[in-house]
C-alpha cells in the first residue's frame, strides 16, 4: 500500500555495496498555506485524496496517511532498508516518528482551521524489532482528549500479521491561530 502523499516517486540506485536515493518533495509552504485554510480533518482527508502535497519528513521516511475520521488517523510505512540502524533493524526513532505523527494528526482531525499545535510529549514503548523486509507497518493514532489547551492521543503500530510493534502515547499543545506570530503563541 503506497502511502498518500509520496509524489513524486523516488529513485533507489545500487553500486556493489553502495546505495544512493534521490527523492523529491513539493514545497513546504503550498503544505502550510492548506493547514491553515481547512480543518485538520478536511486538511487531512486533502491530504490522501492528494489535493495537498505530503510534508517533507513523510517524505523524507516514506510514509504517509491512509485514512481519517474525527479523533483517529492511520498511516502506514513499508520498513525499508534505509530506516535500519547498525544492528539492521528499523531505527526506533523512525517508529517514534511514525507514532509521533499517527498521533498528532488524530488530535489534529479535531481542531478548526487555522488553528495550530505542537507535540509537547511523547513516549513511546517498543514490544518487537522490525526488520526491512517485515511487510507494511500500519500505525493508528487515536484521541483521547480534546481541550482548549492540550489533546491527549495514543497509537499502536502493527505489522501485517496484526502483531504489536510498538505503543505510544503523546500530550500536544493546542497553540491557537497557525497565524499569530510564534510569541504570542507561547503565552
Amino acid at each position: 500500500m503506497s502511502p498518500a502523499g509520496q509524489d513524486p516517486p523516488e529513485t533507489l540506485q545500487r553500486d556493489g555495496d553502495l546505495r544512493r536515493r534521490t527523492y523529491s518533495w513539493r514545497d513546504p509552504a503550498l503544505v502550510y498555506a492548506a493547514a491553515r485554510k481547512k480543518s485538520g480533518l478536511e486538511f487531512l482527508q486533502d491530504m490522501i485524496d492528494r489535493k495537498v502535497p505530503n510534508a517533507p519528513i513523510a517524505q523524507t521516511l516514506v510514509f504517509g496517511p491512509t485514512e481519517v475520521e474525527e479523533g483517529r488517523a492511520v498511516f502506514t510505512l513499508e520498513p525499508r532498508e534505509l530506516h535500519c540502524n547498525p544492528l539492521g533493524v528499523v531505527h526506533g526513532g523512525v517508529l517514534s516518528t511514525l507514532l509521533d505523527t499517527a498521533m498528532a494528526c488524530a488530535i489534529h482531525t479535531m481542531l478548526p482551521a487555522g488553528v495550530a499545535y505542537t507535540t509537547l510529549e511523547l513516549k513511546v514503548n517498543f514490544l518487537r524489532p522490525v526488520a526491512a523486509d517485515s511487510g507494511p507497518l500500519r500505525c493508528e493514532g487515536t484521541l483521547l482528549h480534546a481541550g482548549s489547551r492540550t489533546g491527549l492521543a495514543e497509537g499502536r503500530i502493527l505489522r501485517s500479521d496484526g502483531k504489536l510493534v510498538a505503543h505510544g502515547s503523546t500530550t500536544c499543545m493546542i497553540l491557537g491561530s497557525a497565524q499569530e506570530p510564534p510569541s504570542e503563541q507561547r503565552e
